[in-house]
Parts: C-alpha cells; sequence; structure tokens
C-alpha cells in the first residue's frame, strides 16, 4: 500500500508529526469551522469539540494509521477503519468531505511544521491521508449500500411511542418510522446518530445504542443526561430530549451503524458494562431472547448503585428467561433492591470467565481499560473481545 520512499519520509518524520498532532487537529478545526461552519450543523458534535475529544481522536486516527502502515506496508489495519467507517456512516459522511478534510488539514500541517514540511514530507503524507481515505470511502460506500441508501443520505423521521424514566438522569424512547414503511436492517449492539434542532437554530447529533432487540420496527433508544466535567459542557442533545421530548414528538434517526455487534456463534457469551454501557448489551439481550437461544450467557455489569443502574430489573428478567444465563452486579453503594449484588468496583477475580468466550465490554474508558486487563489475565484471548466507546473513540489506537 505505502511506497517505500514515502515509508523511509514517514519513519523519520512519525515522532515530529505525532508530537505536534494536537496543536495541528486543533488549528484544522479551527480554520475549517471558520470558512466552513455549515459543517457544524448536524456534523459535527460541539459538546466533542468543546472537550477536545473530537480532536484527540483524529489525532491518534492518524497516528494510529501512520503506525501500521510501517509496522505493515501491505495490511490495512482493518479494525481501525471499521469503527472510523461505521461512525462516518452514522453522520452522513460523503467521498467529497475528505477533500475539505485534506485542504484543511495539510494547512495546519504546514502551520505548525513550517519549514519541515518539505515537498517530500508532504508528498509522503498526502500519500497517507489518501490512503486512509480511500479505503474509508471504500468502507462506507459498502455501508451505505447495505443500509439501502445513497451516501448520505441517512435521515428519517421516527415517532416517540413511550417515554419511559429509568433513573433520575436516565430516559428511554421507544420509537417507530413516522412514514409508516418498514425500519431498517439493525444488528444487536448497534446505535443510531438522533439528530435535533437546538434552540439557536443549529442541528447537533449524538449517538445512541439500540437497547431492545432491533429485530421488529419498533425501536428503543435510552439516554443518559450528560452532564459537564472538566470544562466540558452539558450535554446539548440529551439535555433536550430530557426536557423537551415525549410521546406524539418526532425525532430524525439515522440509519443503524456500529461495527460491535452480537455474533451468531455458539461460543459462549460475556458482556460487561458500567452505567449507561449497559445499553448496547441489553439490545443483545433481548435478541438473544427473542431468538430463543441456547448459548452460555454471563452478564457481568458496574454502577453506583441499584437505583442508579438503568433497565437493571429488564436485564434481571431476561437473563431469567434464557435457558443458561447468569448476571453479577457491582455496586459502589449497595441496596436492598439486590441483595446479591457484590460491593464496589468490578473485580473478576473469582469469576469463572472462560476462556473461548466472545466479550463485548462497552462503558467509560478507565472501566474498560480495567476490564479488559481482567479478561486478558482470565485468558480470554485479545481478538475476542470487542469494546464500544461512546462518543469520538478515544482508545481505538491501544486496544485494536
Amino acid at each position: 500500500m505505502l511506497s517505500e520512499e514515502s515509508a523511509a519520509v514517514l519513519r523519520a518524520t512519525l515522532p515530529a508529526v505525532a508530537g505536534a498532532l494536537d496543536e495541528i487537529t486543533t488549528r484544522f478545526y479551527g480554520s475549517m469551522f471558520r470558512d466552513r461552519p455549515e459543517l457544524l450543523d448536524g456534523l459535527f458534535n460541539r459538546g466533542n469539540q468543546a472537550s477536545g475529544a473530537q480532536r484527540r481522536a483524529l489525532a491518534g486516527s492518524i497516528a494510529g494509521f501512520a503506525q501500521a502502515l510501517l509496522a505493515d506496508p501491505d495490511t490495512r489495519p482493518d479494525a481501525l477503519l471499521s469503527r472510523i467507517a461505521h461512525k462516518h456512516v452514522a453522520v452522513g459522511i460523503t467521498d467529497d468531505q475528505y477533500t475539505i478534510v485534506h485542504k484543511y488539514l495539510f494547512g495546519a500541517i504546514a502551520e505548525v511544521l513550517g519549514d519541515a514540511v518539505t515537498p517530500e514530507v508532504a508528498a509522503a503524507w498526502d500519500e497517507v491521508y489518501w490512503l486512509m481515505a480511500g479505503a474509508l470511502i471504500a468502507q462506507e460506500a459498502r455501508l451505505y449500500h447495505d443500509a439501502g441508501v445513497e451516501p448520505g443520505d441517512i435521515w428519517r423521521p421516527w415517532t416517540v411511542v413511550e417515554r419511559h424514566e429509568e433513573t433520575d438522569d436516565v430516559v428511554s424512547f421507544l420509537l417507530r418510522p413516522a412514514d409508516g414503511e418498514p425500519a431498517p436492517p439493525a444488528r444487536a449492539g448497534q446505535y443510531v446518530s438522533v439528530k435535533v434542532l437546538m434552540p439557536d437554530g443549529v442541528h447537533q447529533l449524538r449517538q445512541y445504542s439500540l437497547s431492545s432487540d432491533p429485530g421488529d420496527d419498533l425501536r428503543r433508544i435510552t439516554v443518559k443526561r450528560v452532564a459537564g466535567a472538566d470544562g466540558a459542557p452539558d450535554g446539548e442533545v440529551s439535555g433536550l430530549l430530557h426536557e423537551r421530548t415525549g410521546t406524539g414528538d418526532e425525532l430524525m434517526l439515522s440509519v443503524p451503524a456500529g461495527d460491535v455487534a452480537l455474533d451468531e456463534a455458539d461460543t459462549p457469551l460475556v458482556l460487561v458494562s458500567a452505567g449507561i454501557g449497559c445499553t448496547p448489551m441489553l439490545g443483545m439481550l433481548a435478541r438473544l431472547a427473542a431468538t430463543g437461544s441456547t448459548r452460555r450467557v454471563l452478564v457481568l455489569h458496574a454502577d453506583g448503585s441499584p437505583a442508579e443502574h438503568a433497565l437493571r430489573v429488564e436485564t434481571r428478567e431476561i437473563v431469567n428467561a434464557l435457558l443458561d444465563a447468569e448476571a453479577v452486579f457491582w455496586y459502589e453503594r449497595p441496596g436492598p433492591e439486590e441483595r446479591d449484588a457484590r460491593s464496589g468496583l468490578m473485580d473478576l477475580a473469582g469469576i469463572d470467565v472462560p476462556a473461548d468466550a466472545t466479550v463485548y465490554l462497552c462503558g467509560p474508558l478507565p472501566f474498560m481499560r480495567a476490564a479488559r486487563g481482567g479478561l486478558l489475565d482470565a485468558g480470554v484471548p485479545a481478538r475476542s473481545i470487542h469494546y464500544e466507546v461512546f462518543g469520538p473513540d478515544l482508545w481505538l489506537p491501544e486496544a485494536a
């Protein structure tokens, strides 16, 4: 894939470029949104921009792709590319937008690195960019085709059939296509984007896992109100959904996307989550129940308390209905609702995790790092551990 000449330049310049990527991506987004403010309307999430999450995710993906090319110039890092392609389809990215990104990204590289960007350096990194862009464009074209839509034409109106308060800061919405047409195909564990019009007239979007069986025309999303931390603003989309959305309202949903989805194997299944990370696991559990699965299923979940554990009762009901399933919960503040729960943070010591299990993992990054380490210590191969991150994937280069 990567020419020998470019590989030599890339190897020599990667440390300098990687070290400056945070500044490069900061300037890139600043200049692009200055000249193209329409991109902030229904394409880029302002909260992710304000927190720096999107900037760090872009920097990590560029560095991760370049490092993968140097490790094996003839092999694409497909796990990294698949994750990004699904995220792009969920927001409606089209191939012409890669040209826009190229213009502003390489302008930022030239600004930050100055005279170090010789024609040879520019040509090598240009090759890297278009190798990555070309691979993504091809994957995204296949995903759009499989979804039965034209590239970028991902939005449909859905009607809220039911609103249910799960906890003090979590609410579920049951939805049906407003146009009366069948729901698009989806796999358990996938997510959809929700696009809403904010009070200032700008559309914002956010991804939410499908938290029920995606096998019929009713779909459910479960939304946690995002409270700003470390200088980041409160979640705009989650706040609006909590405060202003009820039965009979319409929401714009994208086609389903996501590379982390329930497989159809017969290996043991381990679902590991914390907090609102339980939502894709509920979609998987519901699918298993709907299909009468006989797989061995182990559900492991950590939360603050039983009252804060969204969809707790439903999880127990589905686990009890499956033929060979077990659930273990951990709570920092145990309560009488779950007398058999364990106290404190999740600790896999003493948990019989089958070494041949397929594992799905979702929750805050520190939790997932700790859980993944425990799973590896239990003998589960890294290739068998699949994870989902809500928002820009800041863990991808590390865990891919």
